[in-house]
């Protein structure tokens, strides 16, 4: 990105036609470009009501000006909002005209990222901001806004913290060997190491949950002809997205239906029925379903309970992938027992254990006002920064090598410090900025 001197402007509402649109800029020139643009540049966080001009003085919407002086700014910087009326065409003439007076046209996430830059919320917050906007799921916007009021981030400065009081506490003993410090009996340093523990140990299980939280769980249906997966599809959907005969082999393309498992967004895959000898369109639906089961989270092999023959095209279920069994059709066989989680999808009979079971496999729980929202980057850099720690501990008990256990935990430290920009790379911050919208 260029340099934050620049002054940068960008719609803030999506494209399209609606009420308003707002036009936003930040950086150093916003005052000078706001007063040609103006007349005057609004008091301070007050609303007034302008006419917007081009850099020929002349007209092109009104509407209200909102002033943000720098620092008490999202970005830390001088920050001008423009609320005119919500035509593509009149947003598109507001960006213009902001740019013939100074101003360029902001990259994806490039005002979050000065807020970053400029120390007004950390790289967990900054991530949290484009979690918010992209939410599935109710639970999963209330998260995402808990991660972005820094409840993720406090946690692991938290960590980070202990960490830091351990290591000066090692490095101290040390230092002054003369003292001759027990490490493995000395109560305190048992205590400090036991806090880090648990900590680490309830950081990456609520990090993992927020994890699937933020990203949801893909779960593809397969199975023989008339197993009944589009039935089962329509029933954990509530919707009749799949249509259902009795025809075998009705479905022929790959079908998506998202829902919500107590706050858990689950996209469900209907795919082709899978058997032997299939026609050049079921051929073609069959490639592609095991395509969709290449990229899923979880399968769902289902079998039709009165079938005889229901296991006869296990060996087609890929082998690096969880696979919950379901025995469908349960109304119309007599009780019996057999393999997998029997249910009726024409009754809804075992749809809520099968909800549970797909829960617990995605290994989500939810954790009403204690949940936030990770990424597979924190959950990564929770685990490496877990992994020294255990390491350097294990050094301590083995050889009560202190050295060693000073040396792991400052890396656990700045795997941690990875988490909320602490420590950062120049390519990480691009990575992740680039994958915001326009206008944040």
């Amino acid at each position: 990105m260029t340099g934050p001197a620049d002054t940068i402007v960008s719609p803030a509402t999506p494209p399209g036609i609606g009420g308003v649109g707002i036009v936003r800029l930040s950086g150093a020139d916003v005052p000078v470009i706001g007063r040609k643009m103006l007349g005057s540049l609004p008091a301070p966080r007050m609303a007034s009501l302008a006419t917007f001009r081009d850099a020929r003085g002349q007209a092109v919407d009104t509407g209200i000006a909102l002033y943000f002086a720098a620092p008490a700014s999202f970005t830390g910087e001088d920050v001008l909002e423009l609320h005119g009326h919500g035509g593509p065409l009149v947003v598109a003439m507001l960006v213009d005209a902001c740019i013939a007076l100074g101003a360029r046209r902001a990259e994806p996430g490039e005002f979050s990222k000065r807020a970053f830059m400029n120390d007004k919320i950390d790289l967990a917050q900054a991530e949290a901001i484009a979690d918010l906007i992209s939410s599935g799921t109710d639970q999963a916007a209330r998260a995402a806004l808990r991660t972005l009021s820094g409840e993720f981030s406090t946690a692991i400065d938290a960590l980070v913290e202990r960490l830091t009081g351990l290591r000066v506490y090692v490095e101290a003993a040390i230092d002054f060997p003369e003292e001759e410090v027990d490490f493995l009996s000395d109560q305190a340093l048992a205590e400090r190491i036991d806090d880090c523990r648990l900590r680490f140990d309830g950081l990456l299980e609520n990090a993992r949950a927020g994890r699937v939280l933020r990203d949801g769980y893909r779960v593809v249906l397969v199975g023989k002809p008339n197993a009944g997966k589009s039935s089962l599809m329509n029933r954990l959907s509530g919707e009749d997205t799949a249509i259902v005969t009795e025809i075998a082999g009705t479905t022929r393309d790959v079908l998506r239906e998202n829902i919500d498992i107590d706050g858990l967004a689950v996209e469900l895959v209907d795919t082709a029925g899978l058997r032997e000898n299939p026609d050049i369109i079921e051929k073609e639906g069959i490639r592609r379903a095991r395509e969709a089961m290449a990229s899923a989270d979880a399968v769902l092999w289902i079998q039709d309970a009165t079938d005889k023959d229901r296991n006869a095209l296990d060996e087609q279920l890929p082998d690096d992938i969880p696979v919950i069994v379901v025995r469908n059709k349960i109304d119309l066989v007599a009780a019996g027992s057999g393999e997998g989680l029997a249910l009726s999808a024409r009754t809804g009979e075992g749809i809520d254990a099968l909800r549970r079971q797909i829960s617990e496999l995605a290994g989500y729980h939810n954790l009403g006002e204690g949940a936030f929202t990770a990424r597979q980057r924190h959950v990564e850099a929770l685990g490496r920064a877990a992994g020294h720690f255990s390491d350097g501990v294990e050094a301590l008990e083995a050889q009560r090598a202190g050295e060693l256990l000073a040396e792991e935990l400052r890396l656990a430290q700045q795997a941690l410090g990875e988490i909320t920009g602490a420590v950062s790379s120049d390519d990480l911050l691009g990575k992740i900025f680039s994958e915001f919208c326009i206008g944040k």
